[in-house]
Order: C-alpha cells, then sequence, then structure tokens
C-alpha cells in the first residue's frame, strides 16, 4: 500500500508491506509455517512446542493445524486472554508457567523432553527466519527498485530474514531497523560490536521488548547498514498517522519504522522506501491516544 499524502509529508516515495493483514494479524505466520513444514515425518508426529505470550504462540498453533500435528505452547500466567483463546482456536496445547522468561524457557524444556517435540524458538531458529524473509522477497517482487527498506528489530528474526533476502536480490539495497529508544539493546549492540543485554525495555511496542538473538546479531553485523531509535511519542504519532490516513490497524511495533520517518531518524526525500508493517494486533481498550 501507499499513501500521496504520507509521500509528500515526507518528500519520498513509501510502500508499505502490510503484515497486519496476514494469517494471524503478524508476519510471524510466515516464519512458524516455513520451519513446521520443514520437519521431517517422524519429528512433526511428535509435534512442535514453543514458548510466547503473543504472536509466535498462535503462529505456530496454526502451522501445526495445518500439518495436522499436535503444538504445545508455553503462555506466561498473565498472557492476555484474547491471545490464550486464539492459541486454543488453533488447537493449540497451552501449559501456563510464571510470567518470567526463566520460568517459560524452563517449562518448555521440560514440555520438549516429556513429549518429544520440537522446539521452534521465535527468532533463534533459520527456517523461521528464512519465512520472515518471504515478506521482504514479496516487496521486491513487486517494486523491485526501491532504494531501501526498513522494518522493526525485536529478537532479530524478521529483520535477519530481510536482510538476507533484499541482499541477496540486490546487494545495493540499504537495509535499516529501528527500534525503540527504551528498549534500544539492538542499536547498542549494533554499534558495539557485540550483544548487550539489557532489562525488559518499557516500551508501548510490546513486540520489541525482547533482547536480540545470538544467532539474529551474526547475521545484523554482516548485512545491515543501521539501525535507528524513535521515542515513544514517535510511535503513538506514526501509529495514528497510519490509522488515520491509510485506514488500517497497526500494532505499536508495526509503527516503529514510520516513526523513524516522522523524527527524521532515516532522511527518505527522493529516496523508494519499503517498510514492513510487521503486524496489527493491538487491544482496542487500551490504544495511546484514549
Amino acid at each position: 500500500m501507499s499513501s500521496s499524502r504520507l509521500n509528500v509529508a515526507c518528500g519520498g516515495s513509501l510502500f508499505f508491506k502490510c503484515e497486519n493483514l496476514q494469517k494471524v494479524g503478524a508476519f510471524k505466520a510466515r516464519g512458524a509455517t516455513n520451519a513446521v513444514f520443514a520437519l521431517d515425518e517422524a519429528s512433526a508426529r511428535r509435534g512442535v512446542a514453543t514458548h510466547s505470550s503473543g504472536n509466535h504462540a498462535q503462529a505456530l498453533a496454526r502451522a501445526a493445524k495445518l500439518r495436522g500435528i499436535p503444538a504445545y505452547i508455553v503462555m506466561p500466567s498473565n498472557s492476555a486472554r484474547v491471545k490464550i483463546r486464539a492459541v486454543e482456536g488453533y488447537g493449540g496445547t497451552i501449559v501456563f508457567c510464571e510470567p518470567t522468561q526463566e520460568a517459560r524457557e524452563k517449562t518448555c524444556a521440560e514440555l520438549v523432553a516429556e513429549t518429544g517435540s520440537t522446539m521452534i524458538h521465535s527468532f533463534e531458529n533459520v527456517d523461521v527466519m528464512a519465512g520472515q524473509g518471504t515478506a521482504a522477497l514479496e516487496l521486491l517482487e513487486e517494486i523491485p527498485d526501491i532504494d531501501f527498506v526498513v522494518c522493526p528489530v525485536g529478537g532479530g528474526g524478521l529483520l535477519s530474514g530481510t536482510a538476507i533476502a533484499a541482499k541477496g536480490i540486490r546487494s545495493d539495497i540499504r537495509v535499516v531497523a529501528a527500534e525503540p529508544e527504551n528498549a534500544d539493546d539492538a542499536a547498542q549492540s549494533f554499534r558495539a560490536g557485540h550483544r548487550i543485554r539489557i532489562a525488559g525495555g518499557n516500551t508501548i511496542a510490546d513486540g520489541l521488548r525482547t533482547n536480540i538473538g545470538e544467532p539474529n546479531f551474526s547475521i545484523i553485523q554482516r548485512y545491515v547498514d543501521d539501525i535507528v531509535t524513535v521515542t515513544e511519542q514517535g510511535i503513538t504519532a506514526a501509529m495514528r498517522a497510519i490509522w488515520e490516513t491509510m485506514k488500517i490497524i497497526i500494532e505499536p511495533s508495526a509503527a516503529v519504522p514510520y516513526a523513524a520517518i516522522l523524527e527524521n531518524r532515516l532522511d527518505v526525500r527522493d529516496q523508494r522506501v519499503g517498510i514492513i508493517v510487521s503486524g496489527g494486533n493491538v487491544d482496542l481498550d487500551l490504544l495511546p491516544w484514549k
């Protein structure tokens, strides 16, 4: 999608790849499906497992349902009811745990050991990364002459896949990530040249609070040109501008790349820019401008 109003405002040409319209409402459907269907038959029969409170949980449950295999999903006890219902609706078996990263990982490891299922991590998995990269492939098939592509970064699955796909098609294309200032571990790590872990960031972009994954960071160092950061006010303004102008629902994490343009963290004048709109799963009772 594109918007003449937004183009005039920034002086460039913006092309939005709308993963908010994807199954499960986010790009996560791509990676989960690719990983599930990449399994051999023997492994697949034992099922798949993961720990997630959000889009990956739904995406993996759906992918497993498509292949006709079990999905075991560890979810924190404080997960949103709408996300729990979505996982259940896709036939996933939910195991609840305490709302800490340690409890999630421990419970999931026990579940894998008990069931013999295959762990499908939400971003530290090459098949997941490859699946996420298909969004950039489709973008470049439709708009081949863009100057650079921008996507949000949390754990780095989407960014890793996007960077490999984009650079694989056109080595001269620029790949840039955007991240909240309040959860800027990827930007800090990119500048330092090694991973820097921070406590869970206090940002409205809840999908980007995760620290960058180790295999993801290695790919990012090789293929990504820059990582910029944006303010919470910028995220809210960008989210609202897209809702009002383009008439589509996007979540805060998906607004981060456009926020980078609004806050002049990216110079897009006379540039053709592809933006990966990562998802549209938002609690309508908790809109940031209410």
